[in-house]
């Protein structure tokens, strides 16, 4: 029965710290981490949830993953580790504000403190990028691009209409959701087993490909779809059609510190690039900053961090604020805003988004990215082009050539068997190619065409 959209969720199911695996083909509830720890744990359950995703491997691989700049030599500019690192930071800092202020209302349950929505919010920002695949949204493109072209129809032919949907729209989101709860730690048991609240907090979508054929970006493939149902149910999260689910609240939060840091950091590094002068920065920023401080006797590197420093502090005050002006409406799940920045005040508003148009106009169409944009296509094209028939081989047929079964080697960490069905053996394909670096696809492309070895 689908539930009316309207049902209000409460912070006692919310917060849950309920951990969940695979047992029996059942999605079933495991033991508590922090209550391995005894009576006397110094960590929370949402503290171990972030020393398991930094210690992940991949959290490390986002060191060498493009956050805007492919392959960037320059010290001081953003990978998708640092960036990941930031929006933590300042995911913590919006959560511990509307922790306090959720406090004082009343909202917190008894056990829970201010500081347990922080590290919600910290937690599911570490791990947003996690399927970010190598060179970015234009990774992205390169691997829907090639599974959408009519020549390679043929092995989509056996898949459902769901699975077709998955494996030819790689989403980003979706593969970092399946990173933590499937490949990560226990592989295909249960992963990180994050906290419900965790897992919660990182569904910025939480609809399935299909459902994002009309709704644009999703988080749920279906080799996850059991885990999240299960999750759904523990946190209490409102249904609004079949494998649709309302946005817990706190992924709103995750989702604002993420908009600060790229519309911000984007800008600072294009000023380590000479791709833009601070001056510029300055002028987009003026509406949080006030020109209240003399910088001009500053280096550019130090204006920026001073603007940048003033500026997430205004955005943070306010989205908070943003948050609690609209709490009641994000529990019933009827929030009406495109996100808290579109309802942000409008100094805030025009900020951020004066910030990211000119990321837009001045640095993502700038030519030294768009040729490694360019030839981001060929070079995922021509991995695929050899593991896709592989695989597509050794599951419908008998026998398959030697080029092939050499092919195949490169899923050993995968692990390809024969009892896999043809989805299943693409999304392992598709672990591969989105957990690889830059350096790595780039590494790889080269040596499976030949070039390498001359």
């Amino acid at each position: 029965m689908i539930k009316s959209k309207s049902n209000t969720m409460n912070w006692g199911n919310l917060l849950s710290t309920q951990r969940f695996k695979p047992e029996n083909g059942q999605i079933v509830p495991t033991v508590t981490a922090s209550s391995e720890e005894g009576a006397e744990a110094l960590r929370t359950d949402f503290h171990i949830d972030y020393d398991r995703v930094v210690f992940s491997s991949g959290f490390r691989r986002l060191a060498r993953k493009t956050q805007v700049h492919p392959f960037a030599t320059h010290d001081h500019t953003h990978n998708r580790l640092t960036h990941s690192v930031e929006v933590a930071s300042v995911g913590r800092s919006l959560g511990n504000r509307v922790g306090v202020m959720l406090s004082n209302g009343g909202f917190l349950p008894a056990g829970n403190h201010p500081a347990d929505i922080g590290a919600i919010v910290q937690v599911a920002c570490l791990a947003h990028d996690f399927g970010n695949p190598p060179f970015g949204h234009t990774g992205e493109d390169a691997l829907r691009d090639w599974f959408r072209d009519p020549n390679h129809s043929i092995y989509l032919q056996d898949l459902t209409t769901a699975e077709r949907h998955d494996i030819t729209t790689y989403e980003g989101n979706a593969h970092s959701l399946r990173l933590v709860t499937s490949l990560e730690m226990y592989q295909n048991d249960g992963g990180m087993r994050l906290t419900a609240a965790v897992i919660g907090a990182l569904l910025k979508y939480p609809w399935t490909s299909s459902a994002a054929q009309r709704e644009g970006k999703f988080n749920i493939y279906q080799t996850e779809l059991p885990f999240i149902r299960s999750i759904a149910a523990e946190l209490g999260l409102s249904t609004i059609a079949e494998n649709h689910w309302v946005r817990h609240p706190l992924s709103y939060l995750m989702e604002a510190a993420d908009d600060i840091c790229y519309a911000l950091l984007d800008l600072e590094d294009a000023v380590e690039l000479e791709l833009l002068h601070v001056d510029e920065v300055e002028r987009i920023l003026s509406k949080l900053t006030n020109h209240e401080y003399s910088w001009q006797t500053y280096s550019s590197r130090e204006r920026c961090a001073r603007l940048r420093g003033v500026a997430i502090g205004r955005a943070v005050d306010n989205i908070a604020q943003t948050f609690i002006t609209h709490h009641r409406e994000l529990l019933q799940g009827t929030f009406q805003g495109e996100d808290l920045l579109a309802l942000a005040s409008p100094d805030v508003n025009e900020a951020l988004n004066g910030a990211k148009e000119l990321a837009r106009t001045r640095i993502f169409r700038h030519q030294s990215k768009l040729i490694t944009e360019i030839a981001t296509f060929p070079c995922l094209a021509s991995i695929l082009n050899i593991l896709v028939p592989a695989v597509h081989d050794y599951i419908k047929t008998s026998s398959i050539s030697r080029r092939q079964e050499l092919a195949l080697s490169l899923l050993k960490e995968q692990k390809l068997t024969k009892n896999d069905n043809l989805y299943l053996a693409y999304m392992k394909i598709l672990d591969f190619v989105g957990s690889m670096t830059d350096n790595t696809a780039a590494k790889l492309a080269r040596e499976v065409s030949g070039i390498g070895m001359l």
